[in-house]
Protein backbone atom coordinates (compact mmCIF):
# COMPACT_ATOMS: atom_id res chain seq x y z
CA UNK A 1 0.00 0.00 0.00
CA UNK A 2 1.14 3.34 -1.06
CA UNK A 3 1.53 6.24 1.70
CA UNK A 4 -0.12 9.64 0.05
CA UNK A 5 1.39 13.41 0.50
CA UNK A 6 -1.15 15.39 2.36
CA UNK A 7 -1.86 18.35 0.62
CA UNK A 8 -3.07 21.62 1.22
CA UNK A 9 -0.88 21.92 4.39
CA UNK A 10 0.59 25.21 4.52
CA UNK A 11 2.98 25.54 7.80
CA UNK A 12 2.89 28.71 9.62
CA UNK A 13 6.27 30.71 10.10
CA UNK A 14 6.32 30.78 14.04
CA UNK A 15 8.90 33.75 15.86
CA UNK A 16 11.88 31.10 15.73
CA UNK A 17 11.31 31.29 12.27
CA UNK A 18 11.20 35.02 11.68
CA UNK A 19 13.95 35.60 14.32
CA UNK A 20 16.29 33.88 11.82
CA UNK A 21 14.59 35.42 9.23
CA UNK A 22 15.06 38.89 10.56
CA UNK A 23 18.97 37.83 11.74
CA UNK A 24 19.58 37.14 8.05
CA UNK A 25 18.14 40.43 6.34
CA UNK A 26 19.84 42.48 9.28
CA UNK A 27 23.30 40.09 8.07
CA UNK A 28 23.67 39.37 11.63
CA UNK A 29 25.09 36.58 13.52
CA UNK A 30 23.48 35.11 16.28
CA UNK A 31 26.61 35.90 18.60
CA UNK A 32 26.24 39.57 17.82
CA UNK A 33 22.65 38.98 18.88
CA UNK A 34 23.42 37.25 21.67
CA UNK A 35 26.28 39.52 22.86
CA UNK A 36 23.49 42.65 21.98
CA UNK A 37 21.27 41.01 24.46
CA UNK A 38 23.60 40.08 27.17
CA UNK A 39 22.34 36.33 26.90
CA UNK A 40 24.50 33.26 25.58
CA UNK A 41 25.15 32.27 21.68
CA UNK A 42 23.72 29.20 22.92
CA UNK A 43 20.04 31.02 24.39
CA UNK A 44 19.91 32.81 21.46
CA UNK A 45 20.07 29.45 19.38
CA UNK A 46 17.65 27.98 21.35
CA UNK A 47 15.23 30.75 20.72
CA UNK A 48 15.71 30.48 17.04
CA UNK A 49 15.36 26.71 16.78
CA UNK A 50 12.16 27.23 18.95
CA UNK A 51 13.79 25.05 21.99
CA UNK A 52 13.28 28.22 24.50
CA UNK A 53 10.33 31.00 25.02
CA UNK A 54 11.90 34.20 23.64
CA UNK A 55 10.42 36.97 26.32
CA UNK A 56 8.90 39.53 25.27
CA UNK A 57 11.43 42.05 26.26
CA UNK A 58 13.71 40.28 24.15
CA UNK A 59 11.22 40.17 21.42
CA UNK A 60 11.29 44.36 21.38
CA UNK A 61 15.34 44.52 21.38
CA UNK A 62 15.81 41.51 18.70
CA UNK A 63 13.12 43.81 15.98
CA UNK A 64 15.09 47.17 16.99
CA UNK A 65 18.32 45.46 16.54
CA UNK A 66 17.67 43.80 13.02
CA UNK A 67 14.78 46.91 11.75
CA UNK A 68 12.10 44.31 11.71
CA UNK A 69 8.63 45.60 13.09
CA UNK A 70 8.07 44.57 16.57
CA UNK A 71 4.78 43.29 15.71
CA UNK A 72 5.71 41.05 12.49
CA UNK A 73 8.19 39.62 14.73
CA UNK A 74 6.11 38.47 17.44
CA UNK A 75 3.09 37.83 15.57
CA UNK A 76 3.75 37.48 12.13
CA UNK A 77 1.45 40.12 11.21
CA UNK A 78 2.49 42.99 8.85
CA UNK A 79 1.38 46.42 10.39
CA UNK A 80 -0.29 48.44 8.03
CA UNK A 81 1.48 51.76 6.77
CA UNK A 82 -1.06 54.10 8.26
CA UNK A 83 -0.25 53.22 11.34
CA UNK A 84 -4.04 52.87 12.12
CA UNK A 85 -3.77 49.81 13.82
CA UNK A 86 -4.92 46.98 11.26
CA UNK A 87 -2.42 44.54 9.42
CA UNK A 88 -1.53 44.97 6.16
CA UNK A 89 -3.11 41.26 5.41
CA UNK A 90 -6.72 42.80 6.84
CA UNK A 91 -8.70 44.75 5.44
CA UNK A 92 -9.73 48.39 7.22
CA UNK A 93 -12.31 50.71 7.33
CA UNK A 94 -12.58 53.05 4.51
CA UNK A 95 -12.81 56.36 5.62
CA UNK A 96 -14.40 59.38 3.44
CA UNK A 97 -11.93 60.38 0.35
CA UNK A 98 -9.44 57.80 1.19
CA UNK A 99 -7.76 55.63 -1.46
CA UNK A 100 -7.01 52.43 0.18
CA UNK A 101 -4.17 50.54 -1.88
CA UNK A 102 -3.52 47.16 -1.04
CA UNK A 103 0.43 45.79 -1.89
CA UNK A 104 0.63 42.55 -3.19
Amino acid sequence: MTAGVATGLIPEWDLSDRARKALRVADMSVSEMAEYLGITRETAGRYMNGKANMPLHAVRLWALRTGVPFEWLKTGEVPSPGGDGTSAGAPSRARTGDLQIKSL
